[in-house]
């Protein structure tokens, strides 16, 4: 029997040289060497193309939205978006410098500045954050399925649900959810420098189901609705404090890209390529995207009697008269925005996952393998739970942010400002004593420093916000906002 298991564990492991001891296995796989050139295979063309097709999804519809339900008018709502994303943009590109650079993925470049083995926490949160991410955004995916399918049966709604009452769900829409799990396995298959094709296909898809939905809407409601004539119902200094939070959460919905920047850039044909591109799409993408949100959440109210933030929700309401006109345009839209869902979540979890588990266990995993196992840890979390409550789901978001930018920030500043711009490639994959990223027994604990004090500036406010149970201080509550100041 272990000769057997010591068989079938050999042929589990992933491909790397022959002859590596274990240090040098696990520093130096297949999927951690720096990309060779003929993998460098994305032009300035396809990173713009990239942030087209990441800001046509159905979480970005809800941003501007989400702003105005906190007391925000539309205006308000749509300046956060277009300053938070045009602060991230910048931000992005200088952490995808050295992958751009040097071809080098985020669990490489991590190690410039937390060490050789001290780059394992960075890393692991990371993936962790990852295939946590990967169970929402397919969650959102599967809602949008359930939309689909409803379109093309209109029974699938009223099959019997099994599902407690406490899960907040149905049988239908866990229904819809596995059959997008399951559409979403031949996407973590493509290797990534054959990802842009499918996102030059998302880049066309996305905006043309989102302009659809946003001038049917129009149509339907006989005009763009009320929410253009609301005022804020903030002011002074409630209304400031909410714009920041508001353009905070527009870092912390884009943070998963911010930190492993480094593994898209590492495709780029030449450096320049990962530059303008993603500093000029990112926002105008984003803040179309916003304006059509607003717009569609707007016509809503005349539509239904009530004002429906969620898009996906919307769909789903239109589908209640029954005409076959409408569930015809309900399923081109419904299929547009679940091919958009399976490769956002491609981008900014499956991908990520694979780089990260592959920097973990090295010796069985690769990216491809990765991100399967990103795609069953997604399945197995109940992402449906983080869906009970707004305040549940926007807290999770803010967590997530202060955790992913107490990564980042450090290691922009370590690039940019401690070693202006010069790593040693050969030394990242190195165990021995003399390297650069050696310090102490493989670890930096000047970046960790860095690290704990970024996340300690954060701590008071960061505890209310998950538990505001437990009292701080006025003075520090809102400092959850302000953790990307690490930069």
């Amino acid at each position: 029997m272990p000769l057997r298991a010591g068989t079938l564990l050999k042929k589990l492991e992933s491909n790397h040289a022959e002859g590596l001891s274990r240090k040098e296995m696990f520093l130096a796989t297949e999927d951690l060497l720096p990309v060779t050139e003929d993998k460098k295979t994305w032009d300035s063309w396809n990173f713009a193309m990239f942030w087209v097709a990441d800001s046509f999804n159905l979480n970005t519809f809800t941003i501007a939205s989400s702003m105005m339900s906190s007391g925000l008018n539309w205006w308000q709502s749509l300046v956060c978006v277009i300053v938070g994303y045009s602060l991230v943009g910048p931000l992005l590109v200088l952490n995808a410098r050295p992958g751009a650079m040097h071809g080098i993925v985020f669990p490489a470049a991590c190690r410039t500045t937390f060490g050789v083995f001290g780059s394992l926490w960075p890393v692991f949160n990371r993936a962790a954050m990852a295939c946590i991410w990967w169970g929402v955004q397919s969650w959102l995916g599967g809602e949008c399925m359930y939309v689909l399918v409803r379109a093309i049966w209109p029974s699938f709604a009223r099959i019997h649900n099994s599902m407690p009452e406490s899960t907040e769900t149905t049988t239908a829409y866990i229904v819809a959810f596995i059959l997008y799990w399951i559409l979403s396995l031949p996407t973590i298959w493509v290797p990534i420098h054959k990802l842009r094709w499918l996102f030059l296909g998302k880049a066309i898809v996305g905006p043309i189901v989102g302009f659809t939905l946003f001038g049917w809407s129009i149509t339907r409601a006989g005009g763009i609705g009320p929410v253009f004539s609301q005022k804020a119902t903030l002011s002074g200094s409630a209304l400031g404090w909410q714009m920041i939070i508001s353009i905070s959460s527009c870092f912390n919905n884009m943070f998963t890209l911010v930190t492993n920047s480094c593994d898209f850039a590492s495709r780029a044909k030449k450096p320049s390529a990962a530059v303008w591109p993603q500093i000029i799409a990112m926002p105008i993408g984003f803040s179309i995207t916003s304006f059509l949100g607003i717009v569609i959440a707007s016509a809503s109210a005349p539509q239904f009697g009530e004002q429906i933030w969620d898009v996906v929700k919307i769909m789903d309401a239109m589908l209640d008269d029954g005409s076959s006109a409408t569930r015809a345009g309900l399923v081109f839209i419904a299929a547009g925005f679940v091919y958009v869902q399976l490769l956002l979540n491609v981008a900014a979890n499956s991908i990520s996952a694979g780089c990260d588990l592959t920097a973990l266990f090295p010796r069985y995993l690769s990216i491809r393998r990765g991100g399967y196992v990103a795609a069953i840890v997604g399945i197995c979390m109940n992402p449906w739970l983080l869906y009970k409550s707004s305040a549940t789901f926007s807290n999770y978001l803010g967590a997530y942010g202060v955790l992913l930018s107490c990564i980042a920030g450090p290691m922009v500043t370590d690039y940019w400002l401690v070693r202006r711009g010069h790593i040693r490639v050969n030394d990242l994959y190195s165990g021995e004593e003399d390297g650069w990223y050696w310090y102490s027994m493989g670890v930096n604990w000047r970046g960790y420093l860095a690290y704990f004090v970024g996340f300690a500036f954060n701590a008071p406010g960061f505890i209310n916000a998950l538990r505001p149970d437990i009292i701080v201080p006025v003075g520090v509550s809102p400092l959850p906002v302000l953790h990307h100041l690490p930069y």
